[in-house]
């Protein structure tokens, strides 16, 4: 289980559960068709915006939950992303990572800030032992952000999925509970 108070708090910003009144900004960044571009759903709609914000969780109840927390930076009230922490697997204390931006807000390093405290929650507070991030091989931006994490890049699958009616290839990283331990 984990139930973290919030607001959780970085240097630059608060992570904290989605608001009713994300829903502008939340969709404005979801139906982005280069937002999404990478991504296995299309550019989403308002109302499935809104439904995605009933069924988000603040917790990860047990394996197979996922705690996502939208990405506001400190001293204003909205929020310009999310980021997520999954749950896979108990048994072998696996989890995933990942992390979406308003294009108006890359390149701040936001994405890294949250995703840092993220696997900070996985490892210390849910007491993972690995930690992956998944990718199109194209999506650069993300591979940076994990590579400034300290994640290793396990494997590059080439052509593994059809994807938006084309072959994509998915880049793997990883970090393990020692390696974050180390970084500390």
């Amino acid at each position: 289980m984990l139930r973290p108070e919030f607001p959780v708090e970085t240097e630059r910003l608060l992570l904290r559960p989605y608001r009713e009144d994300d829903v502008d900004v939340l969709h404005d960044i979801q139906s982005r068709p280069e937002v999404v571009r990478y991504l296995y759903w299309e550019p989403r709609t308002r109302e499935r915006v809104e439904q995605v914000i009933r069924e988000s969780s603040a917790e990860i109840e047990g394996e197979g939950s996922e705690l996502t927390l939208a990405i506001q930076p400190r001293g204003s009230d909205t929020m310009v992303g999310d980021v997520v922490l999954m749950y896979h697997s108990e048994a072998h204390r696996q989890g995933e990572i990942g992390f979406v931006l308003h294009p108006d807000h890359q390149g701040h390093g936001y994405a890294t800030e949250a995703a840092r405290e993220m696997l900070r929650l996985g490892f210390d507070q849910l007491g993972l032992h690995r930690i992956a991030g998944r990718l199109e091989a194209r999506n650069s931006a993300s591979a940076a952000v994990l590579e400034r994490l300290g994640m290793r890049l396990e494997a590059h699958l080439h052509e593994n999925e059809w994807v938006k009616g084309e072959w994509q290839s998915e880049l793997v990283y990883a970090m393990l509970a020692t390696e974050w331990a180390s970084l500390r």
